[in-house]
């Protein structure tokens, strides 16, 4: 029985590893604990991979209630026994010129998308060093690998957290525990839906799933770029001197 753990269960990239899963296990051998903040889509969600044959329980959880990821964990370790994964997928994508005029607006963007994950990977660490066993992945952004103009509001969040998988990982290491960081580059989702993206750069939800399921069930690597190009382009990225780098419209 794989027990599985998904915390922003209603996003496209969350659903489509979700499903994954099951494409890929065994009938019935498929058990998920399914977190998001909007009750009526994690229901839909939840529903349909009944259907497809798992056994799957929610818990409606608003990121930012920080007393509650407590009783949430508790609930996910009651209801499963032990987590084999647990993949932390939820996130907002702010509008960066909105950020740069609204100082709070910046603030709550940043609280969403690192400290809410940071309070996450810190409770989940407990439950994961505790099984002394497991994966614990986060999807983060190439977007963390660089400071850009355009977004650096969302890319300095994501950055945090990837600071904080690196630290962690190596806290977890000698227990048995993995910690994988996940780096999108551009994916079809709602949330990317109507911004000017180079087609030949974005890739499906289904298509990253698959890289996703595939690294988190052999346990590795400690970072993950999907679509795999991405480690290319971010390394290219990462390489350009500063002095350069602030004169480019990134």
């Amino acid at each position: 029985m794989k027990r599985l753990l998904i915390i922003g269960a209603t996003s496209a990239i969350a659903g489509a590893c979700a499903r994954r899963w099951l494409q890929i296990g065994e009938p019935g051998q498929t058990r998920l604990f399914l977190v998001a903040r909007d009750e009526a889509k994690l229901e839909q969600v939840a529903a349909d991979l009944r259907v497809r044959g798992a056994t799957v329980d929610i818990f409606v959880l608003e990121a930012t209630d920080y007393g509650r990821h407590a009783v949430m964990a508790e609930a996910a370790i009651g209801t499963l026994g032990q987590v084999d994964i647990a993949l932390i997928a939820h996130g907002s994508l702010p509008d960066q010129v909105a950020c740069e005029a609204d100082a709070q607006l910046a603030a709550r963007e940043f609280e969403v998308n690192a400290t809410t994950v940071i309070a996450l990977l810190d409770r989940l660490a407990q439950v994961f060093k505790a099984q002394r066993r497991g994966c614990l992945a986060v999807i983060t952004s190439v977007a963390g690998d660089r400071g850009r103009p355009s977004n650096y509001v969302y890319g300095s969040a994501k950055a945090a957290v990837q600071a904080f998988c690196e630290g962690l990982r190596a806290r977890l290491f000698r227990t048995g525990v993995h910690v994988i960081d996940i780096r999108p580059g551009f994916v079809a989702t709602p949330m990317t839906a109507g911004l000017p993206l180079p087609a030949p750069l974005v890739a499906q939800p289904e298509a990253v799933a698959h890289r996703i399921v595939a690294a988190l069930d052999r346990g590795g690597p400690d970072v993950l770029y999907v679509p795999a190009f991405w480690g290319l382009i971010m390394r290219v990225i990462r390489s350009i001197p500063g002095a350069l780098f602030k004169r480019l419209r990134l």
